[in-house]
């Protein structure tokens, strides 16, 4: 099996109906964000990655942010417990698809929540956003179950946005990146570097120095390359109009078959 593993859901027909909740609502097209998610998928590939397609959840308008279905750890796939309940129902499918490439599967049970866009790792470390969807039960939980494997578990707070994630990444390196203002506490990230845009925040290690990001952070775009890196940009502008991002749409598993 190749080690360059994701995981990616295609939006459904219900995708406009997505939840917001630290912005306000706009119109979403459905068919540009199929294009845009087809044109996102196609940068994976070209790097190198293998994709598994979870089937699709017509239902669940948010189910084409697969990341906040389940959270890796080596070989442990620990399955999400949304802590918004109507997302809930996207779960199954991952499940299914984790255990088709072999992990060793672990949940996040009642009362327990947790969205895996709230969980960033960096090494051995996990940082989990302690938030509006991510509770203390369910942090407790994550400590379970992958501290045993080697983790360091880091509890940050989130309330400026939706998850962890749609605050701060993470470089190659180790260098946390995120816009001030919507980061609750740099401090907490022994490495942080402030980026001038939103968008900027968010990148998906692609390998080999290549980061894709957002085409919305042509600012942060050029400091990355400033510091040797190599932007791989993609339009997301129908899914940022739903809170998400680039790290949002896929599930890396990286160290699945190293």
């Amino acid at each position: 099996m190749p080690s360059k593993q994701a995981l990616v859901r295609r939006p459904g027909p219900r995708l406009a109906e997505g939840l917001v909740t630290h912005i306000d609502r706009r119109p979403v097209d459905p068919a540009l964000a199929l294009r845009q998610w087809e044109s996102y998928v196609q940068v994976l590939r070209d790097h190198g990655w293998h994709l598994t397609e979870v089937a699709p959840a017509d239902d669940c308008p948010d189910a084409v942010f697969v990341e906040d279905t389940v959270v890796m750890f080596r070989n442990v796939a620990l399955l999400a417990r949304p802590g918004a309940g109507e997302r809930r129902p996207e779960v199954p499918d991952a499940r299914a698809a984790v255990e088709a490439l072999g992990c060793s599967v672990n949940e996040i049970r009642a009362p327990g929540t947790l969205d895996g866009g709230d969980i960033l790792k960096v090494g051995d470390t996990v940082y989990v956003g302690r938030g509006g969807r991510t509770n203390a039960e369910g942090v407790r939980q994550l400590r379970a179950a992958f501290e045993p494997l080697g983790a360091r578990v880091v509890a940050v707070p989130v309330s400026r946005v939706l998850h962890l994630k749609s605050a701060v990444t993470a470089l190659p390196d180790g260098t946390v990146i995120g816009h001030p203002p919507l980061v609750d506490d740099p401090a907490a990230f022994p490495l942080f570097l402030p980026v001038p845009e939103e968008s900027g925040a968010h990148v998906v290690l692609l390998g080999g120095g290549k980061l894709l990001m957002a085409a919305g952070a042509p600012r942060s775009a050029e400091l990355f390359a400033d510091l040797g890196y190599q932007p791989v940009v993609v339009d997301i502008s129908e899914f940022e109009k739903l809170e998400g991002c680039v790290t949002c749409l896929s599930v890396r598993l990286r160290e699945l078959y190293a």
